[in-house]
């Protein structure tokens, strides 16, 4: 093959690997780290990166979970919220480390706990609205066992994909300034249009709110000059100031979480989540046709989020071989799907894969080695959830508002000169956190599409899965008149 062959990437990694000494050891051997060019110590550093980026999910998902009520009113316990996320994220981030051998890190995803959180628990039980994580954890590996992958791939124009992403970072953001107070719902007594307003009354006030601005602004000013570690540093600084605030100002409630220090940093952790799921409780409580429509809007974000992350991780590392393609990327793939199955069974909703691992990478890690290391810190971090879990919503809904900006960026790669894309899109980015509701953004998109595709003279353009997903949407927004139709109601 000559010099100039490959991609840069692939060049690069060829280079170190003439360049390297042989494997030291069976550890260096097995996890090929010296044959990709890197050491343990790249390894460590990239775990330790890793971790410190995406750790703010063990106060995110516990606080996202946490806040919200199931059909029944009852709601999950934080404390025990916080050892199920990270337990799931230890045990997969390690086993994707040893299956996989990627520095490719997993956790509790965002979206999919706001779908969980926002969509499918006031629909019925916790239990229930777990079995069904589950359920979408189990057909994401028999797709990729069976190789339907490409098909369902295949299937969503790249666009709505694109526009999925950035419609659940709207909805994100939304939820983060709703949950710090800074949006409020306008009382109906006030007999106006405007169904939001800005803070309790039309005007920001009170300590807690400003604890989230100066959040929002420490966020944003880190994320600018592209600190590693950003969304936890200001996590973990506002969570001080609002200790801080709390203990010297009058502040009348700060909502779910107080922040006051607690007498113990250490505890044991509390596993009482684990398996608390019922597998098809779900279709006696919200009916077969909108579990089905939901577990698909889990498949399709999850599915489709662990692909673009698994490229552009092995990207960035040089790990993609002449054509593209990624190294074990079947084995990935599944272990990506048992994560999703794992974390419904720990009641800590969908985890997946996680672009935070490029921080990783960007310390130098090239191998699953790293992965032992940051799974490590999660298992750590079983024992500390006393220090965990006084985080207020205001100094954590910063982070939601960044990483809504974050999904938000894929918006520019969306055609909108052409309409029979751009409307699709704007459907489905808009109606997500217009109706609170990931599952009706993803509906009106792919009904869109479908209907202008046929308008346009070219339905045989449309996949047959988009067509059978639409009409199952079709059903799920009528699903009142054709009750009444049917004799149901």
């Amino acid at each position: 093959m000559p010099e100039t062959s490959g991609t840069p990437e692939t060049r690069d990694v060829a280079d170190r690997r003439n360049t390297e000494p042989p494997p030291a050891n069976a550890v260096d051997r097995f996890f090929r780290i010296s044959d990709r060019g890197s050491t343990f110590g790249r390894e460590v550093r990239g775990g330790f990166a890793t971790f410190f980026t995406m750790a703010y999910i063990l106060v995110l998902n516990p606080i996202i979970l946490g806040s919200a009520k199931d059909k029944f009113g009852e709601q999950l316990d934080p404390v025990q919220l916080v050892t199920a996320t990270a337990l799931v994220a230890a045990v997969m981030t390690v086993i994707m480390g040893i299956g996989g051998n990627l520095p490719l890190a997993l956790a509790a995803g965002l979206g999919l706990n706001a779908v969980v959180a926002f969509q499918i628990a006031p629909l019925m039980s916790w239990d229930d609205a777990m079995g069904l994580i589950v359920l979408e954890g189990l057909l994401i590996c028999v797709l990729v066992v069976t190789g339907l992958r490409e098909a369902v791939m295949h299937a969503i124009p790249q666009p709505l994909k694109q526009a999925i992403s950035v419609g659940i970072g709207l909805f994100i953001a939304f939820i983060g300034f709703v949950d710090a107070g800074f949006v409020t719902r306008t009382p109906d007594a006030a007999n106006t249009t405007v169904p939001v307003q800005l803070g309790g009354s039309g005007t920001l006030a009170g300590w807690p709110v400003l604890v989230f601005c100066l959040g929002v602004l420490l966020t944003v000013g880190l994320l600018a000059r592209k600190v590693k570690g950003a969304i936890l540093i200001s996590i973990v600084t506002m969570t001080v100031v609002a200790i801080a605030v709390d203990g010297l100002a009058d502040v009348k409630s700060w909502g779910l979480t107080t922040p006051k220090v607690p007498d113990d940093i250490v505890a044991s952790p509390d596993f009482g989540l684990l398996g608390g799921f019922s597998l098809f409780g779900a279709f006696g409580q919200a009916g077969a046709v909108t579990v089905v429509l939901l577990v698909f809007t889990l498949v399709l974000s999850d599915f489709f989020d662990t692909m673009g992350t698994v490229v552009g991780i092995s990207a960035e590392a040089g790990l993609l071989d002449e054509e593209g393609r990624v190294p074990n990327l079947g084995r990935v793939l599944l272990i990506d799907g048992a994560a999703a199955v794992a974390g419904g069974a720990a009641s800590a909703s969908s985890s997946t894969s996680y672009i935070e691992s490029a921080a990783g990478v960007g310390e130098g890690a090239r191998t699953g080695f790293a992965n032992l290391v940051t799974g490590g810190l999660f298992a750590l971090a079983l024992f500390l959830t006393p220090l965990l879990t006084i985080v207020p919503l205001q100094a954590a809904a910063p982070a939601l508002v960044a990483v809504g900006f974050l999904m938000m960026t894929q918006v520019k790669n969306i055609d909108w000169d052409k309409y029979e894309i751009a409307i699709p899109a704007f459907l489905t980015i808009a109606v997500m956190p217009f109706t609170y509701s990931i599952t009706n953004g993803i509906g009106a998109g792919f009904v869109a599409h479908v209907l202008i595709k046929t308008v346009l003279g070219r339905a045989k353009e449309v996949h047959w899965l988009l067509w059978g997903a639409s009409a199952l949407f079709l059903v799920y927004f009528a699903i009142d008149p054709i009750e009444q139709i049917l004799g149901v109601k």
